[in-house]
């Protein structure tokens, strides 16, 4: 079974994230498949990407996966590919929706966070615990959605947030139960048709500002410090 479902229907483009029985946790096959898919995006066929989790969550976040036998230089490197692979999603010249149900945990909250509208099932719930384990991921775009401070305090205490704290903090747009994304979908699709895809690429460009080459070099900074592997497996034990 395919890691990741992508098929495009009348200009959108669904992306469903395919390990239901991982909680869709983000394996390195699986990010390489994402990075590839939004890589191969083309604005002048597609008028909205949408990202969503089979089975019961969006997406547990890292694969912990083989973690035991991982050494530092593998995970930093993995991690570098998750954040190419953010940062080509947040920058993408398409529109972008998130759909999120279930946990959206670490790296899965981050690539809810990435998407340009950020819907959320009302029984959803978001947790951000990079600092635990010393890895600074995605941490600009997360202020530039919920403040600086509020970012600090979430991502130093690594404490789960449900939804309605979600909408508030303006981390997701919109609360929408799983049954009526379809209409949402269609709505949002239909909303975007109506501009012209030069003048979307345009304020794409202009609205965001592109801290693409501050964001790696951080993250690089964090993670290489010795230990990482040691700091990840502590994590996910106290996290079992």
């Amino acid at each position: 079974m395919a890691d990741l479902v992508v098929g495009c229907h009348e200009r959108v483009l669904n992306i469903t994230l395919n390990r239901g029985e991982k909680r869709n946790a983000l394996s390195a096959t699986m990010v390489e498949g994402l990075l590839g898919a939004l890589s191969a995006v083309d604005p002048a066929r597609t008028d909205l990407v949408v990202l969503q989790g089979a089975g019961c969550a969006f997406s547990a976040g890292f694969d912990f996966s083989g973690i035991d036998t991982a050494n530092d230089a593998e995970l930093c490197y993995r991690f570098v590919r998750i954040e190419m692979m953010l940062q080509t999603l947040h920058h993408l010249p398409v529109p972008t929706l998130g759909l999120a149900h279930g946990a959206s945990y670490g790296a899965g909250a981050d690539l809810l966070c990435a998407c340009g509208v950020r819907i959320a099932d009302p029984c959803a719930e978001f947790r951000l615990p990079g600092l635990a384990f010393g890895v600074v991921l995605g941490t600009r775009r997360l202020a530039g959605r919920v403040g600086a401070e509020r970012a600090r305090r979430l991502q130093a205490t690594g404490d789960i947030f449900k939804t309605p704290a979600a909408l508030q903090y303006g981390f997701i747009s919109q609360i929408a139960a799983r049954a009526d994304w379809p209409n949402v979908v269609s709505s949002i699709a239909e909303q975007v048709a109506r501009v012209p895809v030069d003048a979307r690429s345009h304020f794409s460009r202009a609205a965001q500002i592109d801290s693409r080459d501050s964001d790696l070099a951080d993250l690089i900074r964090a993670a290489s410090v010795p230990g990482l592997a040691d700091r990840m497996r502590r994590f996910r034990l106290a996290n079992r």
